[in-house]
């Protein structure tokens, strides 16, 4: 197992093709992540990392492949990882490997179809936030005070800095009385649009929050002629995606994995 520089990503293509997500074409573009292969010159099975998630694609029966299924990126100790494969081999590959450290659970994709969103009744949407609230762009003060709430640094924590964000990330949050009670950010980027977080503050759900940040999100990306995508986690999340616009595609199972503490070896 190997990890493979930044040059030759684009070899790893063939793996993931077809795969309809963004945070693969993060990785396999360059934009973000890292990524591992049981091969740099001829590569059969491969590890892509960004975020809080892992992608394994390729052929389950390659030499490497076992390997790249227990592998754990040393950035993700003290945390939760999400390992979505490709199929069932390579799911059952993660069960064996990761064995009572490993959860399964289903996310939900959403269907990526340019042109569907509705400009006007994003528009309107914006004229249902809750008196008390504005709605703000996040610029490098709200960025760095995005980083600090535990909640909310997901909006922002993929990006190595401000100026990464700004280059290449964007987002609105919901303030009242000075403080952050709810967003929507770019996850991740890739070439053409971004990968959408959305949370709100526990006490703040339920007001419409998301919904109003996520609609001024979408129309700063429509205008910028990115691709917002939508992946979810929950049902309420699809819910709301598809408030927006958006249309449900299908569920899909990963493995949601404790990750071991710094004091062990992750490889």
């Amino acid at each position: 197992m190997v990890q493979v520089p930044k040059e030759k990503l684009a070899c790893l293509e063939p793996l993931f093709a077809g795969w309809e997500e963004t945070l693969v074409w993060s990785v396999v573009q360059g934009c973000m992540g890292k990524a591992w292969a049981d091969s740099l010159d001829c590569p059969r099975a491969a590890l892509l990392w960004v975020g809080d998630f892992l992608f394994l694609g390729g052929d389950t029966e390659a030499p490497g492949a076992r390997e790249l299924a227990g592998f754990l990126p040393r950035e993700l100790a003290n945390g939760i990882a999400l390992a979505v494969p490709q199929n069932e081999s390579w799911l059952r590959l993660l069960e064996e490997a990761h064995g009572k450290r490993g959860k399964p659970i289903t996310r939900y994709a959403i269907r990526k179809e340019p042109g569907v969103f509705d400009p006007g009744k994003l528009r309107a949407n914006l004229e249902k936030l809750p008196q008390g609230f504005t709605l703000e762009p996040i610029d490098e003060g709200l960025y760095h005070t995005l980083l600090e709430l535990d909640w909310a640094r997901d909006f922002c924590a993929q990006f190595g800095s401000w100026e990464e964000y700004a280059a290449h990330g964007c987002g609105f949050v919901a303030i009242k009385d000075g403080q952050v009670a709810a967003g929507a950010s770019s996850y991740t980027w890739y070439r053409g649009g971004i990968e959408i977080e959305i949370d709100t503050k526990a006490e703040y759900r339920r007001q419409g929050l998301a919904l109003c940040c996520a609609s001024a999100l979408l129309l700063h990306c429509l205008e910028r002629g990115l691709y917002p995508s939508w992946d979810a986690a929950t049902p309420i999340s699809v819910a709301l995606a598809e408030k927006l616009g958006y249309h449900f595609s299908h569920a899909y199972p990963c493995l949601e994995i404790a990750v071991p503490t710094q004091k062990e070896d992750l490889g």
